[in-house]
């Protein structure tokens, strides 16, 4: 296949060793990518959504912080930062790293979210409003900051480099990930632990986007001629970066390569995407330049696929008028929901465990697609194909973007 770049080794070269998992297919890799292939929704009635005009969501089945974390640990978290420090123990341990032996402050923690977490502040809340502040815990605020995933997973690794959260909505993680890339480059660490984790089970998280009429009231259904929104969902995604150099050093097993990383706006409105999709089209042209690759070179896509009216034509609208040759896409929130900045991390893992096992799995939940597209989009069972490159798209509210060019170890 033309224009694929040649970024195994190299100077410059950024390995992925490790993956993490936590997601409403299973909490692990293994789990959670068995119930990607096999292409079953995750959806569920919620009874902490009882009530409300819409209570479908995707929740992470069976999560117990307390026997994963130790009680001590897990209650000092709110449940995203659990979900971000079990994603990221299982990608550093696949990467054969950790065990406080690695020298901390060339090792940076970067974690996307999407906002401060509800899960604290709305016990907080009610005893403000009732003039009892002093019954609000200390770690309420440490707990809600955008970058207390962050901070607990560099915590929990015993590491000093830099740490911080990346804030772009949806788009968030893979903006992560591609700071974390710029970092390695640059010189600055030699591995990053980037990823995203967010829950939009929460009741005022719910409300907000059944308002903005983005919410479906029955299944995701991405790409589908009756789509009628996502499923709100809950999750973590983690990989692990290193230099090339740091990797062959060790002799690291290289999962894929992450050849290149893309970011631009719409510059259109504050909640709906530009219709023709210029701004989806300009961050995966950037990661395109970023590794070198041209458009024809790309063999599967990992939409964004968030499965309501306006976001999926504009996305099939850009990745027909980059893509021409349509390589196969699929669109992971049809069996996990749309967790948030969490997605963009479990999506851009999903695509690097395609270019591993070279299976695409299917678009959960799309039986008629919309005629309007000229996507070959994978359904029904997992295909098999012969993967080379790969990328990852994130669009967010706000008009923001980011995409990963991912190439086959």
């Amino acid at each position: 296949m033309g224009g694929v770049p040649d970024a195994c080794w190299g100077p410059g070269a950024v390995a992925v060793t490790g993956v993490g998992l936590v997601t409403p297919g299973g909490t692990g890799v293994a789990g959670a990518w068995d119930a990607v292939c096999r292409g079953l929704p995750t959806a569920r009635c919620d009874p902490e959504l009882a009530g409300q005009p819409a209570d479908l969501t995707c929740a992470v089945p069976d999560f117990d912080g307390d026997a994963l974390l130790g009680r001590r640990l897990a209650r000092r978290m709110d449940r995203v930062a659990q979900f971000a420090v079990v994603a990221a123990r299982e990608a550093v341990a696949m990467a054969g790293l950790g065990g406080r032996t690695w020298p901390g402050e060339r090792v940076a923690v970067l974690f996307g979210a999407g906002g401060s977490s509800f899960e604290g502040l709305t016990d907080a809340y009610p005893k403000l409003l009732a003039g009892r502040a002093r019954a609000i815990s200390p770690m309420t605020l440490p707990r809600s900051l955008p970058s207390a995933p962050a901070a607990e997973v560099a915590l929990d690794l015993g590491v000093s480099g830099p740490g911080f959260a990346t804030s772009a909505g949806c788009a968030s993680a893979p903006v992560a990930v591609g700071v974390g890339r710029d970092l390695l480059r640059s010189g600055t660490v030699d591995v990053v632990v980037a990823g995203g984790a967010e829950s939009l089970r929460h009741p005022l998280a719910a409300a907000g986007f059944a308002q903005l009429g983005v919410v479906s009231r029955t299944a995701a259904r991405p790409f589908a001629a009756d789509r009628d929104g996502f499923v709100p969902a809950e999750g973590a995604g983690v990989l692990v970066l290193e230099s090339g150099a740091h990797a062959c050093a060790r002799g690291a097993e290289v999962l894929a390569w992450l050849g290149g990383y893309g970011a631009a706006g719409d510059g259109h409105h504050v909640a709906a995407p530009h219709p023709d999709g210029v701004g989806a089209e300009r961050a995966l042209r950037a990661a395109l330049a970023a590794g070198g690759a041209e458009p024809c070179a790309v063999g599967h896509v990992n939409a964004h696929g968030a499965a309501t009216r306006l976001n999926d034509r504009a996305e099939a609208r850009a990745l027909t008028r980059l893509l021409p040759h349509r390589p196969p896409v699929t669109a992971t929130k049809g069996a996990l929901g749309h967790a948030g900045a969490g997605s963009g991390a479990i999506e851009a893992v999903v695509t690097v465990l395609s270019l591993r096992d070279q299976l695409i799995p299917p678009t959960a939940g799309l039986t008629g697609p919309d005629p309007e597209f000229t996507l070959d989009v994978v359904t029904g069972a997992p295909r098999r194909a012969a993967l080379r490159t790969a990328v990852s798209v994130s669009t967010a509210l706000g008009g923001q973007n980011a995409a990963l060019l991912l190439l086959a170890a």
